[in-house]
């Protein structure tokens, strides 16, 4: 099996000018709606032989679904290998033998550990990682079974520690408040994938071209600590 966890740089091509490393939720989209232009300006840097790349600490989508998602909301035809997602970087972390796997989060992380080849479960019993993303379908009944996890042993792995989750209404809940629920009730702190920590910087480096890097963002503690 072909882990979603190699990441390609594409075609060589020429040198580019540099490399573009681009938040998405709240810098290009902002849920379902696209930001004014920024499809333009991506299409844009293409043209002008930047590398562009996409880093997201969501993994409600896999990358196949963020490039589409892409393309519906701004217009712009992001490649599939173009995109880095921070449950790309929970598999990095956990490794092939890290499963089983109980995933607490939206149908594109499970998919996204799975096609990296980690076994999933519902059973906390047998459970060796408990991986924690976005959950806007968060029940009790996940909490329990996460917590009853870990206090049997499982590493709890974070996609994200963002509190917060940018949508057309404002601020909602993001990953990191449901990782803190679950860190609390087990008493034990999560070790965290995304950006912008180690194991997203791995990812990124791999595709990375020579030249100078710009990172585009919207949280100084994610997106421009990754830079840094």
């Amino acid at each position: 099996m072909t882990s979603l966890v190699t990441v390609d740089a594409g075609e060589a091509g020429p040198p580019a000018r540099g490399n573009l490393v681009c938040d998405l939720d709240g810098v290009v989209y902002v849920s379902g709606t696209g930001v004014p232009g920024a499809g333009e300006v991506l299409a844009e840097a293409d043209r002008r032989g930047y590398h562009v790349v996409f880093a997201t600490n969501a993994p409600i989508r896999t990358r196949e679904e963020v490039a589409a998602h892409f393309a519906a909301t701004t217009g712009y035809p992001a490649r599939t290998e173009q995109v880095i997602t921070a449950a790309m970087a929970a598999a990095l972390l956990l490794g092939p033998e890290g499963g089983p796997v109980l995933a607490i989060g939206e149908g594109g992380l499970g998919d996204t550990l799975a096609e990296a080849g980690l076994a999933l479960t519902s059973d906390p019993a047998v459970a060796r990682a408990v991986v924690v993303g976005l959950d806007r379908q968060l029940t009790y009944d996940h909490l329990r079974r996460a917590t009853q996890a870990m206090l049997g042993g499982a590493r709890l792995i974070a996609c994200n520690d963002d509190p917060t989750y940018p949508t057309e209404t404002g601020l909602w809940p993001g990953g990191g408040a449901v990782v803190a629920a679950i860190a609390t009730a087990a008493g034990r702190p999560a070790e965290v994938a995304g950006k912008p920590y180690a194991p997203m910087t791995s990812l990124l480096r791999r595709v990375l071209r020579p030249g100078p890097t710009w990172m585009v963002g919207d949280r100084p503690e994610t997106d421009l600590a990754l830079g840094k």
